[in-house]
């Protein structure tokens, strides 16, 4: 039998991926949308018997898409495919009535593996079923290396391998978006982020790395408002307030940082070497803690990832700074990597 399989992923980089690692021989009908609303229209008009389904995505998520499958009761299996690999992820996915889940990146034997468990790939009748079967449509065109959205994926699975961490330490759900990717002058820094408020403080804390011709800082903006509840996660009960809100930060810091620099570095096959974390300031608005960037016009590569924890109050903006230099060299590692 040849289904037809629909991958939902709103990077270009995870499609290719995930049609990649499907088996070789499986005479499947492959398509593809980039948000939950174009997979919902492909589903609505019958063209989908498997879904691969992302859950971090623009217009409509993963989540809402399992919410509108079991609602209106769209025929449609359902394999969810994520960076997220929070266990609350995992069980809400299950619960909306996905059949399994795999986490990113993606991983050809598991994939098969699953498949088989679920009856619905063999190995031993592709042969047959693959000469009965129409022809597939063609892959997406591979076209120029585009490195803002391979970064922009990678980030995705380093930043769920880091809010994996926070929740399994502090047992709650991480909130998560989808990454942000630009290049910019150091002088438009504050101007150009996103989820950081011009009228509230925040505290920020900064660590150099660096790897294979591959430079850069990582900041932390930790919301002023936060620091009660994120003391309270913690379990810290300092009474001196200046030192357990410097605790906080270093320990969010050494968290958010460590993972997901190991993440991004396993993904490129680099090993970063981490600098000492310094406190550039509290309680100061966002342009008067990035002032140190505004002398300079010197491009940077910023990620920027905004993290909130479920049902407290607790906001914090992850941002990754990486100097013009290492772009060629994340070119060339990424180049080797997709080859």
């Amino acid at each position: 039998m040849s289904y037809r399989i629909l991958i939902c992923d709103d990077s270009s980089m995870a499609r290719k991926q995930m049609a990649r690692a499907l088996p070789k021989n499986w005479p499947a009908e492959i398509s593809y949308a980039e948000h939950g609303e174009q997979a919902l229209e492909v589903i609505r008009q019958g063209h989908c018997d498997l879904m691969f389904l992302d859950l971090n995505m623009p217009v409509l998520d993963g989540y809402g898409v399992l919410e509108a499958v079991a609602r209106d009761d769209l025929p449609v299996m359902t394999i969810v495919v994520s960076g997220d690999i929070q266990p609350q992820a995992r069980e809400r996915v299950r619960k909306l009535g996905a059949m399994d889940f795999i986490r990113k990146p993606t991983d050809p034997e598991k994939i098969q593996q699953i498949l088989e468990e679920f009856g619905i790939y063999r190995a031993d009748d592709s042969e047959e079923a693959q000469a009965q079967a129409e022809p597939s449509p063609a892959p997406e065109p591979e076209g120029k290396l585009d490195l803002a959205a391979y970064l922009q994926e990678m980030s995705n699975v380093a930043m769920g391998q880091a809010a994996d961490l926070l929740a399994r330490l502090l047992d709650v759900f991480v909130k998560l978006p989808v990454p942000r990717v630009a290049t910019l002058a150091q002088s438009e820094l504050s101007m150009a982020l996103t989820a950081a408020s011009a009228k509230e403080s925040y505290s920020a804390v900064c660590q150099g790395f660096n790897g294979a011709g591959v430079a850069g800082e990582a900041l932390l903006l930790f919301s002023d408002a936060s620091f009660e509840d994120m003391a309270q996660l913690l379990r810290y009960e300092e009474e001196n307030r200046h030192a357990l809100e410097v605790e906080v930060l270093m320990d969010m810091s050494s968290i958010l940082f460590g993972a997901f620099l190991k993440g991004l570095g396993d993904q490129l096959d680099l090993r970063f070497g981490l600098g000492h974390p310094t406190v550039l300031g509290q309680h100061r608005q966002v342009g008067e803690l990035l002032e140190y960037h505004q002398g300079s016009d010197q491009k940077l590569l910023c990620i920027e990832i905004n993290y909130a924890i479920e049902d407290h109050n607790v906001v914090c903006d992850l941002l990754v700074l990486l100097t013009a230099d290492s772009t060629p060299h994340l070119e060339k590692a990424i180049s080797y990597l997709t080859e």
